[in-house]
């Protein structure tokens, strides 16, 4: 590559700090490590969630934390029963921990047995548990009493050693709305914690055993800031040689306007957005193959200033040359694998090891008023090849022996996903998939059920708003109507859905907001929805409504810009309702629709004050369901056979004296054989046509490629053949029209 154009001697230490996902890597230095492969620049990795949790829940990790703990009699009766039943959590963590990880295959047995885990108050609440697993099977309801058993543990920690501590994040409180670093700086002075030791000692053995010249953080989220700052200062204090970068999603939405220099005395460089370019060039810097002032996208301390240089003439790299993330030197056998909602759907995010990739940079639609649209992690859409995916599908599955892929895009273009679909057939991959998407028409039933034949078990996308008027204010190009036919579509293909939901958008009404809970419930109760969140809107500087906040009648409490971190703007709504007194009834009827109850609850009924009753029909989401079944083929769609190539055997049919020459197709399913009589010209003609429109062919028709085949080989009106039994069996039996 033309990077490459001398040889760079720095090593670089990737890590996420503490706390991430448990289940799997997260990606972000999977991704960093693929791209400097392909340049040649030595790179190691270490994820510090799984190395902490994995040192603190163990037999002597909890031993040292139950004899931390000194005044017991101030403690919940919570937290007391389990500081009573210690020696239970310290005799089994280590096999509890081994089972979450895969391995002590048979324990789910004795987990499920009642009388193994001791159990405080997060066990209150399994009366209907084998009910719950009834189709997830006895290892995913031992998971879920294993997660519970981990989880009275974080309570206990939570309250008597560590109030900051919880499983996918650490201190998220100081990086949320952290305008100024004063409360930040303070609790950093703070006695280390039990943490801190256990990061210091595990960051403190890799360095001494990888000796790496740089070390970068990725800080994705809110709860990665303190532990990211926390070993930043500890490797600026005891390995002064090393240099330390920071980058990352919460990096490149809240510093973006960064002047407070204090940050600088936990790092060197601070880089925004993708950050290949970025640490590419801080690199060539340290080597001394550039100067200073031709970084890319970095803030630096000059004089006791914080400077932002974007001097460099360097691009960002293309998609096609990002290279394949690499996960061979993380400890994929220490991950471990949690259910803590009993719902299929909503386990996917904990339970089991997924390989993360990307199909595109950025968001295609890119324009929900709500959304950070102006950030280049969103606003620059740059779809990667089919052909690049699915090598770099390959090449992770050889590295990590997963065959799960969680494509982690904004959301996934349908035309994109149509083609990587049809590329994952005809490679034979054999992976189970699921991503991000929109909730838009295009997604048909035929489309679905494409995807489903790939491997796709699921789909995230966002209804937010069930208000057909606030989604266009949203501007999210989608309505209500379309959003139950496309989740229908998704459902009858088996494709599992999950969907996020937001209350509180500027103007909505207390009437919208118990309309958008009856939309839910009935979703929930077509079984078009498996899963759900809401969450309170928030205002962004870098969305349509942070930047023209009176356009959507909201006004600003604030308009101060602080020194440390600028993204959330606090706002009053001067026309909606008040919507903080919402959120506990929404959460209370969506937890409830998600285990398959209380669909015969009144939407108001959820809420502990007075609202509206909801202003919609009991049935509207099943008659727009019902209205989208119609389906018109058009002469521009693709027509795509999934099935094999058929059993063909021509005979004559004699009746009354007539005799007809007949062609009989069989084609053999999955699961049984599917049988067309037809008469022998057509036969013949559906025998080659089905070759040629196969998924395996190479080859692309259209439907009116079709027509006119069908025509030129007279065989009658095309419209009627459409519509015929033949074709409806044939649709039925894998025939789609994309």
């Amino acid at each position: 590559m033309l990077y490459n154009i001398y040889i760079l001697k720095t090593r670089i230490l990737f890590v996420t700090p503490p706390f991430t996902q448990l289940n799997t890597p997260y990606p972000a230095t999977a991704y960093l490590k693929g791209y400097f492969n392909s340049i040649n620049i030595d790179t190691k990795q270490l994820d510090l969630s799984i190395e902490l949790i994995n040192a603190i829940f163990c037999k002597d990790g909890l031993t040292n934390l139950f004899l931390s703990v000194s005044d017991i009699e101030q403690l919940s009766t919570n937290s007391k029963r389990i500081y009573r039943l210690r020696n239970y959590y310290i005799s089994c963590i280590n096999s509890v921990m081994r089972f979450l990880q895969g391995e002590n295959n048979g324990l789910e047995h004795l987990i499920c047995s009642g009388n193994y885990l001791p159990e405080a108050s997060r066990f209150t609440n399994t009366d209907d548990i084998d009910w719950a697993f009834g189709n997830m099977g006895i290892k995913e309801k031992a998971k879920y009493l294993a997660t519970l058993f981990l989880e009275d543990i974080s309570d206990f920690i939570s309250e008597a050693v560590d109030s900051d501590f919880g499983f996918s994040r650490y201190a998220e409180s100081i990086g949320r709305s952290a305008h100024e670093f004063d409360d930040i700086e303070s609790r950093l002075k703070s006695s280390d914690t039990l943490f801190d030791i256990e990061m210091f000692k595990i960051l403190s053995d890799t360095l001494d055993r990888i000796k790496p010249d740089i070390v970068a953080f990725t800080i994705p989220f809110p709860g990665n800031l303190y532990g990211a700052l926390k070993c930043g200062e500890w490797v600026k204090r005891d390995h002064a040689d090393i240099k330390v970068v920071f980058g990352g999603g919460f990096i490149n939405t809240e510093l973006r306007e960064l002047t407070d220099s204090r940050i600088f005395s936990f790092t060197d460089f601070i880089t925004l957005d993708d950050g290949e370019t970025p640490l590419r060039n801080i690199v060539e810097y340290i080597d001394g193959k550039r100067s200073e002032d031709k970084l890319k996208r970095t803030f630096i301390k000059r004089d006791d200033v914080v400077v932002y240089v974007d001097g460099s003439t360097d691009d960002d790299v293309k998609q096609q040359h990002v290279g394949t993330p690499d996960y061979s030197d993380l400890p994929l056998n220490r991950y471990i694998s949690v259910i803590e909602v009993a719902n299929p759907m909503h386990a996917l995010w904990s339970n089991g090891r997924w390989n993360k990739l990307t199909l595109a940079h950025g968001c295609y639609w890119a324009k929900c008023s709500f959304c950070d649209g102006s950030l280049d992690y969103i606003g620059r859409y740059e779809p990667n090849k089919v052909t690049d995916i699915c090598n770099r599908i390959e090449q992770v599955i050889e590295q990590t022996g997963y065959r799960g892929v969680h494509f982690v895009d904004e959301a996934a273009p349908p035309a994109l996903l149509k083609e990587l679909s049809l590329e994952i057939l005809r490679r034979g991959l054999n992976i189970v998939w699921w991503t991000n998407v929109r909730f838009e028409q295009n997604y048909t039933a035929d489309l679905c059920k494409l995807m489903k034949e790939s491997g796709c078990m699921a789909v995230s996308g966002g209804l937010e708003v069930a208000s057909d008027r606030v989604l266009k204010l949203i501007n999210k190009g989608v309505s209500i109507d379309k959003v139950a036919v496309v989740a229908d579509n998704f459902t009858q293909s088996g494709i599992l859905i999950h969907t996020y939901l937001m209350y509180g958008f500027p103007t909505q009404t207390a009437q919208e907001t118990v309309d958008s809970l009856e939309i839910v419930r009935q979703l929930f109760e077509a079984g078009v929805v498996q899963s759900g969140f809401w969450h309170r809107f928030a205002m962004t500087v870098h969305s349509p409504v942070g930047k023209d906040p009176e356009r959507y009648g909201v006004s600003v409490f604030n308009s101060m810009r602080g020194t440390f971190a600028n993204n959330d703007v606090e706002f009053e709504d001067n026309i909606g309702a008040d919507h903080h007194m919402f959120g506990e009834g929404l959460r209370k009827s969506l937890f409830n629709f998600m285990h398959g109850t209380c669909f015969d609850y009144k939407a108001h009924e959820w809420f502990d004050f007075d609202v509206p009753p909801t202003s919609l029909p009991a049935n509207m989401i099943a008659k727009y369901i019902e209205a989208g079944k119609e389906v018109i083929i058009k002469d521009r769609m693709r027509v795509v056979w999934l099935g094999e190539n058929a059993s063909v055997r021509c005979y004559t049919k004699k009746k009354k004296g007539k005799r007809t020459d007949m062609c009989e197709l069989v084609f053999n399913n999955r699961t049984f054989d599917c049988v067309i009589n037809v008469k022998e010209k057509t036969g013949l003609w559906i025998d080659e046509m089905l070759k040629c429109v196969s998924v395996n062919s190479g080859t692309s028709y259209t439907v009116k490629d079709i027509k006119r085949s069908f025509e030129e080989s007279e065989l009658g009106d095309f419209s009627v053949f459409m519509t015929s039994y033949t074709v409806n069996t044939l649709k039925e039996n894998g025939l789609l029209f994309l």
